[in-house]
């Protein structure tokens, strides 16, 4: 027996930010970021919508990138003080991440953040409140998601919270908002997407329900990122959607062992002055696990299914896989992503010496392994890593060299 969850309500298109007319309550509390949409007008907007139909507004604003265990907790005490009825989180995933584990804090405040990482194991929430999320980057897709990404960082650990129970009640998808993202969070944002369907497809929990899902996004995402991150506006609003599809496949199917690498090196590194950003973390690795995954015969067919649908040729799956790694390869290029962390810049770009020193890597090496190992998303993985055969995936996308085992 299997679960698929979505939130209630999924509003999209241009304009649809006015749907937050149709909620109904009477204290609202609206969680952003850094001051993006306040500066391009959305947080006007919506405090204007939602105290049309009645609301008190309160805003907690300046959630930062990575959100902290303490940024979660200062807001869920605000919610406390405020109690709202309707949180309503707007921006990147950050602030929705953020607002999804403040919720938790905010209608259990006993429950600690050691509880909340417990895999499906968050009590029935919507005693106090409803959620409803707005993106405004297309990547995450959290709005309509089970997931936050909290990180700890005394440990420089990012700790995945997985439960329906944080899936959204309602998604507000307007591509207005995706408008406003700068190059590089295009490039980011979209090949986290990508990374989210193509794990998802491959995930052994996959099913009817996520495949279609996941190979729509697929095609969707392959016909229109780099055309966005040039700068087609029409792209961009089909990246908003295609994004939002890929959460829905792996909110259901789960994700695989690109994401338990990318949580465990994101922040890890942050003492040598930068972190190596999701959505990077995630093109960087995704074509060196293909190549470990497809090792297992039915992760192979799948992936050279989605060669198919990508229309990529090769004679049979061996060729397939191949050519698929090389596609996604050629993407990171166009994007100006690296291939490796060695390339990987502090600013994300390319350049012949990364931010990570190669010593501090392998000291660090043997931890990250077993960190990653014990990530959430490791478990529907087509092919279970050893400790060992991890360090070996872990040094592939260290030096881009080929995964042979």
């Amino acid at each position: 027996m299997a679960r698929f969850t979505l939130p209630r309500d999924v509003y999209h298109g241009k304009g649809s930010l006015e749907n937050l007319k149709s909620l109904k309550g009477k204290k609202a509390v609206i969680v952003v970021g850094g001051g993006s949409m306040k500066r391009f007008g959305f947080l006007d907007r919506a405090e204007a919508y939602l105290k049309e139909v009645g609301f008190e507004v309160m805003i907690i604003d300046g959630v930062e990138p990575d959100p902290s265990v303490t940024t979660v907790m200062n807001g869920a005490a605000k919610m406390l003080e405020f109690q709202p009825d309707w949180i309503v989180a707007m921006g990147g995933g950050s602030p929705i991440d953020a607002a999804k584990a403040m919720w938790i804090k905010y209608e259990y405040p006993e429950c600690t953040f050691e509880d909340m990482c417990k895999v499906f194991g968050i009590p029935e929430l919507r005693k106090k409140a409803h959620f409803c999320a707005i993106p405004s980057t297309s990547g995450t897709a959290t709005e309509v998601t089970a997931v936050s990404i909290i990180t700890d960082y005394d440990k420089g650990i990012k700790y995945p919270i997985a439960d329906f129970e944080i899936t959204p009640d309602v998604a507000i998808v307007d591509s207005d908002l995706a408008e406003t993202m700068p190059q590089k969070l295009v490039a980011h944002t979209g090949m986290d997407a990508m990374t989210h369907a193509i794990e998802a497809y491959v995930s052994t929990a996959n099913c009817d329900y996520t495949d279609g899902l996941a190979i729509h996004a697929i095609e969707m995402i392959q016909e229109n990122l780099v055309k966005s991150y040039n700068g087609d506006m029409v792209a961009r609003a089909k990246m908003h959607n295609a994004q939002c599809l890929a959460g829905m496949a792996f909110s259901n199917a789960l994700l695989g062992i690109v994401h338990s690498m990318a949580h465990k090196t994101g922040a890890i590194f942050q003492d040598k002055g930068a972190h190596i950003i999701h959505g990077a973390a995630n093109a960087m690795y995704l074509p060196k696990v293909i190549a470990f995954n497809a090792k297992d015969e039915t992760a192979k067919k799948r992936y050279g299914v989605i060669a198919d649908y990508m229309k990529l040729g090769g004679a049979n799956d061996d060729e397939k896989v191949a050519l698929l790694i090389k596609y996604l390869r050629g993407m990171n290029d166009d994007l100006k992503i690296p291939h490796c962390i060695k390339n990987y810049g502090a600013d994300s770009y390319p350049t012949e010496q990364g931010f990570v020193p190669e010593d501090v890597f392998l000291e660090r090496l043997p931890s990250i392994a077993v960190n990653a190992i014990a990530d959430a998303s490791t478990g529907s993985n087509p092919r279970q890593p050893s400790p060992e055969e991890m360090e070996k995936l872990l040094k592939c996308c260290y030096y881009d060299t080929e995964v042979d085992f």
